[in-house]
């Protein structure tokens, strides 16, 4: 025997996972949100497609592994609701805000231009072009939100054009 146990033998008081009908799944993806479905036991037993998004992008293997994913969803902004039939609890569903949680105008442009800058390695001219404004207004946005061209936080200095 190797010198771990699988998921099986650790779970091994768990009874078998449930999965949830193609229908179930299909209308979860109706939905305008991410939403996350877990056994009584915390397994997750679904995400839909914008779920699955958003867990992707908590990164570090969370989505194989699920490790406090439930934790992880209710820290990004996620709504639980327990899911219950009568008076047995089936489960849970984390809902997701919509989109990016919610942030304003200001937020989303930041993360725009943090993303553009990334993309370009800095290049401000390059920056500006794909997001369709002058250099000057890129330079204005950068000091507003605070930012360096290398789209850190702290002084625009060093910049290149």
């Amino acid at each position: 025997m190797h010198g771990h146990m699988s998921a099986r033998e650790k779970n091994s008081s768990l009874p078998p996972q449930p999965g949830i009908a193609a229908l179930g799944q299909a209308v979860l993806e109706t939905f305008g949100e991410g939403v996350v479905v877990f056994d009584p036991y915390g397994r997750m037993l679904y995400a839909n497609q914008r779920a699955r998004r958003v867990i992707e992008s908590l990164g570090d293997g969370a989505a194989h592994r699920g490790d406090h994913l439930r934790e992880r969803l209710m820290a990004f902004g996620g709504r639980a609701r327990t899911l219950k039939q009568g008076s047995m609890e089936l489960g849970e569903a984390v809902f997701l805000p919509e989109g990016d949680h919610g942030r304003t105008l200001a937020e989303r442009e930041r993360q725009a231009i943090l993303d553009t800058l990334e993309v370009t390695h800095g290049k401000l001219a390059e920056t500006a072009r794909r997001l369709g404004i002058s250099r000057t207004t890129l330079w204005r946005r950068l000091r507003a939100y605070g930012l360096r061209p290398d789209g850190q936080a702290g002084h625009v200095s060093g910049a290149r054009a």
